[in-house]
């Protein structure tokens, strides 16, 4: 059965991007609502980067489904506090059937609020730093179909690397990629897409 006979009737007949699955309305609502919207907001950008980092190797639905367990587990993506975790709590986070139970991606979670902070000193703001790596402009693209769409590009590369020479971790360039396409950075949205001209 094709998406289009198996769509919720909540969810309108609006042209979307391809990668959209149609029978999972908190998909679609993701999809609508966020995706490629630009963040100028520094918790939210540590939310997308925790999140983003916690997908390697998984797909992005089952992060989304998690994500208000991350939200509670996670000081409500406050930086200052994740940065202070403990090894205890770490143990905590690696007991929560909600999380992704990957002690790697939990400890570089840590780590990666701890850089933050770092970089939040040096730019006075992350978010001035990481849209720094895009002249502070949305990069616009005009993907059609699946194959249309890129998993990296010149900008996310840099910014990778600049990021793992800072000490993140989990941050290759296409889950990097990843994330400059969910806060906005890059405009994925597909040419025939409602959302691409709305973002």
């Amino acid at each position: 059965m094709n998406q289009s006979t198996n769509k919720s009737p909540a969810i309108d007949a609006r042209q979307r991007c391809p990668w959209v699955d149609l029978t999972k309305p908190d998909y679609v609502a993701y999809h609508d609502e966020e995706w490629g919207v630009p963040v100028r907001d520094d918790r939210t950008m540590f939310e997308f980067l925790t999140l983003e980092s916690a997908q390697a190797g998984l797909s992005w639905y089952t992060v989304l489904k998690k994500r208000e367990n991350y939200r509670k587990a996670f000081a409500e993506f406050d930086p200052a506090k994740v940065a202070k975790f403990s090894a205890a709590k770490l143990e905590k986070l690696l007991a929560n059937p909600g999380l992704i139970r990957n002690r790697l991606k939990l400890t570089a979670a840590i780590n990666n609020a701890q850089r933050f902070l770092e970089v939040q000193k040096e730019f006075g703001s992350f978010t001035d730093y990481i849209w720094g790596f895009v002249d502070n402009q949305p990069v616009v693209n005009s993907p059609r179909v699946i194959k249309d769409y890129p998993t990296r590009s010149a900008q996310s590369d840099t910014l990778s690397k600049d990021l793992i020479k800072r000490g993140f971790k989990f941050v290759g360039t296409t889950i990097i990629y990843a994330h400059m396409q969910a806060t906005g950075m890059v405009n994925d949205h597909a040419a025939d897409c409602f959302r691409r001209a709305e973002v």
